[in-house]
């Protein structure tokens, strides 16, 4: 199906393409509207389409056999979802879900291997952000075992920060709950001693970034290892 409304090359792999690339493989994608809650793959499911974000922000939720579940990541413009389409899996390990309402273009599982299997230079792209992405996993495993709860908020608001225009977040208890794995009054206390220190403002449903430079400071090692590597990793590409 021809691409309609948004431009795919808001999405930042996309735009890595070179044109002759990015045009063997525009004609497979479709423009979505995605609202918060939107499923783009469940566990245990086959994959149908693969998603190149353009704007908004969404979850890869992990969850034990028990039903416990908590976020692993986090994904915008920079990435696709779910990634282990990348490597043949026809079948989601996690759910995949939207936080922040947005678009996307997407394409038919299908389409997709066999563009990875023709289109080296969409295949390059395409690894290189499953490295990119396992590395801010790694990190957030991390990031759980030795940081306290109020430099992991900071953490997943830079995050957050990263992938949304200006300073205002909309960000729900709920889902701060669910990054963070901990119960709703450990990010109320959480939220506010950052909002004490003057890094942001809490609202209802929304979280205003006020002091960047300082909220970094802050997050310490928590953040910016892996936005580096991303960096790194999907530089001199071509």
């Amino acid at each position: 199906m021809a691409v309609t409304s948004q431009s795919p090359l808001r999405n930042q792999l996309l735009a890595l393409l070179p044109e002759a690339d990015y045009l063997q493989i525009a004609g497979e994608l479709e423009y979505v509207d995605l609202q918060r809650g939107a499923l783009l793959a469940n566990a245990g499911e086959p994959i149908e389409h693969v998603y190149f974000l353009t704007s908004g922000i969404g979850s890869l939720i992990a969850s034990t056999p028990e039903g416990n579940r908590a976020e692993a990541g986090i994904f915008g413009s920079e990435g696709y979802v779910p990634t282990s389409a990348a490597m043949g899996v026809e079948l989601s390990v996690h759910q995949v879900v939207m936080q922040i309402d947005g678009d996307a273009h997407r394409m038919e599982f299908s389409l997709f291997r066999y563009w990875m299997e023709r289109n080296r230079n969409f295949a390059r792209v395409m690894i290189r952000c499953i490295e990119a992405f396992s590395i801010q996993l790694t990190y957030t495993a991390i990031s759980n075992a030795v940081h306290g709860v109020d430099e992991r908020l900071a953490r997943w608001l830079l995050m957050c920060h990263d992938r949304v225009p200006g300073n205002q977040i909309p960000l729900t208890h709920e889902f701060l709950s669910l990054m963070l794995a901990v119960r709703r009054p450990s990010v109320t206390t959480a939220l506010h001693i950052l909002e004490g220190n003057g890094f942001i403002r809490s609202l209802r449903g929304q979280i205003v970034i006020r002091n960047r430079a300082d909220l970094e400071e802050f997050a310490r090692d928590a953040y910016g290892k892996p936005e580096k590597e991303y960096q790194r990793l999907m530089s001199g590409l071509f």
